[in-house]
């Protein structure tokens, strides 16, 4: 069983920078590739960023790509995401989650993950 618990979220003003933190707990965290999701008031939850098990390879929503970027450091059994140029549209509640497996653009796009952080809250202010 794998825990995860995201740090990092908070208020932001248009065109800002924030950092988000998901640590891990329990189970091997390099058996896993990591992604983060958010859920904007009142839409369905999507896909962010994916980070490989290796920290190697990512992957990117469309509308989060050049200005987002999903890391990892498997010695601390830590992901991040670097979140710039944030927008009105980036305000959400941002989810960390594990699949056990290599990155897989197809389970990452359908949110199809083993395990789920209870979310930290990004706003942005105008």
């Amino acid at each position: 069983q794998v825990q995860l618990v995201e740090t990092g979220g908070g208020s932001v003003q248009s065109g800002g920078s924030l950092r988000l933190s998901c640590t891990a707990s329990g189970g091997f965290f390099t058996r896993y590739s990591m992604g983060w999701f958010r859920q904007p008031p009142e839409k369905e939850r999507e896909f962010v960023a994916g980070v490989s098990r290796s920290g190697g390879d990512t992957i990117y929503a469309d509308n989060v790509k050049g200005r987002f970027t999903v890391s990892r450091d498997n010695a601390k059994r830590t992901v991040y995401l670097d979140m710039n140029s944030l927008e009105a549209e980036d305000r959400a509640d941002y989810f960390c989650a594990a699949v056990d497996g290599p990155l897989s653009r197809g389970i990452f796009r359908t949110g199809r993950m083993d395990y789920w952080g209870k979310g930290t809250l990004v706003s942005i202010s105008s």
